[in-house]
């Protein structure tokens, strides 16, 4: 079974799809892909085969746009591929100032200077 990714983007609400997520590789996540069965293994060597390896001490976490997720069922045979869209935001910030990180210009009109705002 499968989807064309233009019926994808039609049935989101918001999608985020520019060229800056293709710049770099995808995070790849393996799940049950430790089984001793031969298949199994050339499976999973064949998925990271695919995609370069990241160094996890010294990747940027700027970098990581996207996380491909591949998770194993072994009674049913069946390999689900998910791909998901990494967005990286501030945390334990004023929502004003985290308007200003993410580069988006808040109403000022309201408020007297820029100190209200933080």
């Amino acid at each position: 079974q499968y989807s064309l990714i233009r019926d994808v983007v039609s049935a989101l609400r918001r999608h985020r799809m520019h060229e800056q997520q293709f710049s770099h590789p995808p995070l790849l996540v393996l799940s049950n892909f430790g089984l001793p069965q031969i298949h199994v293994k050339l499976m999973a060597g064949m998925f990271q085969g695919m995609f370069p390896a990241l160094n996890v001490h010294r990747v940027n976490l700027n970098s990581i746009r996207r996380c491909l997720l591949l998770t194993f069922d072994s009674e049913s045979q069946l390999l689900e591929f998910r791909h998901y869209s990494v967005k990286v935001v501030p945390v334990g910030v004023s929502r004003g100032l985290r308007k200003l990180l993410q580069e988006k210009f808040p109403n000022l009109s309201r408020l007297k200077d820029i100190s209200d705002l933080l």
